[in-house]
């Protein structure tokens, strides 16, 4: 089982999200929604607002009466892509969406992780729920009875180029929900089984696809979508944890908070800047081991810097720009997630159809391509500060390596550690390559000529994503060693937690309790080299960050502020 998978797992699953329910309408859906269903198994229904549900009903309708008058629409009448000018009489109609879930069973490579999946199911049904899809109530019903019973079609993780939407991955959705063949399989709660067993558990019939009714489950941006809005809710997750990084090695290295004053930063007034630098002041705020300069005044030391370097000092300005865009592709993600995006798409008040490109995943697939982009930034960022931290040069009388006992002649301290998150960070910087621009011109007889790679480029993110978790692990690792060491030079003894901002503390805290190592005055975190096995810290911290555990919810107050951000 994937990390990712283990969200779905039910053992990550507290009884408050147990009790919630999520209503799918076809707009006002959030990122976090999408998250407490995919991962945390929160129950999702269906509107039950009669104008919603007509709305569904009437576009459905007016597919029948289409294709019973012989009426030309794409992909109902007419064969698809660069085949749609292949006429379709009325009878095969149905035929030819029920043959498009065999055209399409074509997927490559892992399955994809289940909670992405599960995100998909639900985004599904909520756009088809804005009523301009053609499709039957009685399938939207379905994707949900699949949701609630931990019920979750395999789909390959290679295999759409996001053009014409994730016509390949949902359709191994739709095979599965209808139970076309035994060859599409599900994870029932746990156990791989074929889709007919699934149905005969659930009490379901198999379906026959009616007209349009596979196009309308293809089409569309919806797996993509779906591994987006896990993905941004992680990476607001690890900015949160990025910007408390960033507050206890601060005081590990004795920073200043001048740096962060408001009169600076209203002179620039970027309003990501502004929102860092007030964070950091309140992050920072009651802390024993910064230099509190915020009175204009300089506690200059001879022969030292009267400034801090620029990692610390340009902090609000480097980060600023990074928060507005990850902000905006959050903005993006939820649009697309309330949208519909098949096509052609059904005006029940004017009794029309249109056909258009609202499958093309451009702005996830651009989206994610920044996201990436980001991420490496703000890892390349926090693998400054660990170098400072090591450095005795550049720490303010750190030891070298944040060695524990110094004592010992044979100790190296964390000289390690440093060298994975250095072959952590480069990957994480090679990540933030694009790759919505590497399209192919001639894709599907030069009919998706552009095509966004949305599906990709989501895809790539969700590794970044489980690739930063380790390095924040790492890094957590080092501003919890340092601040110790720091605590021991100004206080005389190592628990930190008694002198850091109450903010930072409790991240400070957090830390510690998951790895099992309580504070001490006598020892920082890592004393000697044989005493522990950094790899078992690394893992149980990404563990519990992966969980509704306790590392995310010490800071609880940046991501809640992180929303405001988004909100804008």
């Amino acid at each position: 089982m994937s990390n990712t998978d283990a969200y779905c797992s039910g053992t990550l699953v507290d009884e408050q999200s147990q009790a919630e329910t999520v209503i799918i309408n076809g707009e006002d859906l959030t990122i976090d929604e999408v998250v407490r269903v995919a991962r945390h198994n929160v129950r999702a229904r269906l509107s039950d607002n009669a104008d919603v549900l007509d709305r569904v009903n009437a576009s459905c309708d007016y597919v029948a009466e289409a294709v019973a008058l012989g009426r030309p629409i794409y992909g109902v009448t007419t064969g698809f892509g660069g085949m749609a000018n292949v006429i379709i009489s009325p009878e095969h109609a149905a035929d030819l969406q029920n043959n498009a879930v065999w055209l399409h069973k074509a997927g490559a490579g892992k399955p994809l992780p289940l909670a992405d999946v599960r995100a998909a199911m639900l985004l599904r049904a909520n756009s088809h729920m804005r009523g301009a899809s053609g499709i039957r109530l009685e399938l939207i019903k379905r994707m949900m009875t699949f949701l609630n019973a931990n019920v979750t079609p395999h789909v390959c993780e290679l295999g759409s180029i996001g053009a014409s939407g994730d016509l390949v991955p949902l359709i191994n959705i739709t095979g599965a929900l209808i139970g076309a063949d035994s060859c599409f399989s599900v994870d029932f709660a746990g156990e791989t089984v074929d889709c007919l067993t699934a149905l005969e558990r659930l009490n379901l019939p198999r379906l026959k696809l009616r007209p349009k009714e596979g196009l309308a489950m293809m089409n569309g941006t919806s797996v993509m979508s779906g591994i987006a809005a896990n993905c941004v809710y992680d990476a607001r997750s690890i900015l949160a944890l990025a910007l408390e990084a960033h507050a206890l090695m601060i005081q590990a290295l004795r920073g200043t908070n001048q740096s962060f004053h408001p009169f600076i930063h209203q002179h620039k007034p970027h309003h990501g800047q502004r929102w860092v630098a007030q964070q950091m002041l309140d992050l920072l705020a009651e802390s024993e081991l910064i230099r509190d300069e915020l009175d204009g005044q300089h506690d200059y030391r001879d022969g030292d810097l009267i400034q801090d370097r620029y990692s610390l000092r340009c902090l609000p300005q480097y980060m600023g720009p990074l928060v507005e865009g990850i902000a905006q592709v959050a903005r993006q993600v939820n649009v697309e997630i309330n949208a519909a995006s098949d096509n052609p798409l059904i005006d029940v008040d004017n009794a029309a159809s249109y056909h258009g490109g609202n499958f093309l995943g451009q702005y996830i697939g651009i989206g994610m391509d920044q996201l990436r982009y980001y991420l490496g930034l703000l890892a390349k960022h926090l693998d400054v500060q660990i170098s400072l931290l090591v450095s005795p040069e550049f720490s303010n009388g750190l030891p070298a390596s944040l060695v524990g006992n110094q004592a010992k002649p044979v100790n190296m301290g964390l000289k390690a550690l440093q060298i994975v998150g250095n072959s952590i960070m480069p990957l994480l910087t090679f990540y933030g390559n694009s790759l919505a621009d590497r399209f192919p011109t001639h894709a599907e007889q030069f009919n998706q000529n552009i095509n966004s790679q949305g599906f990709g480029s989501a895809n790539l993110t969700r590794q970044s994503i489980e690739t930063f978790q380790q390095y924040i692990a790492i890094a957590l690792i080092f501003a919890v060693q340092a601040v110790d060491l720091r605590t021991k030079r100004l206080k005389g003894h190592y628990d930190a937690g008694r002198h850091l901002s109450p903010r930072t503390a409790a991240l400070y805290t957090a830390v510690r309790g998951v790895i099992g190592r309580a504070p001490t005055e006598e020892r920082p975190l890592i004393w000697n080299d044989d005493e522990q096995s950094l790899e078992h810290y690394i893992r149980s911290i990404v563990a519990d960050m992966r969980g509704p555990g306790t590392i995310l919810g010490a800071v609880s107050k940046t991501m809640q502020d992180l929303n405001t951000i988004v909100a804008l």
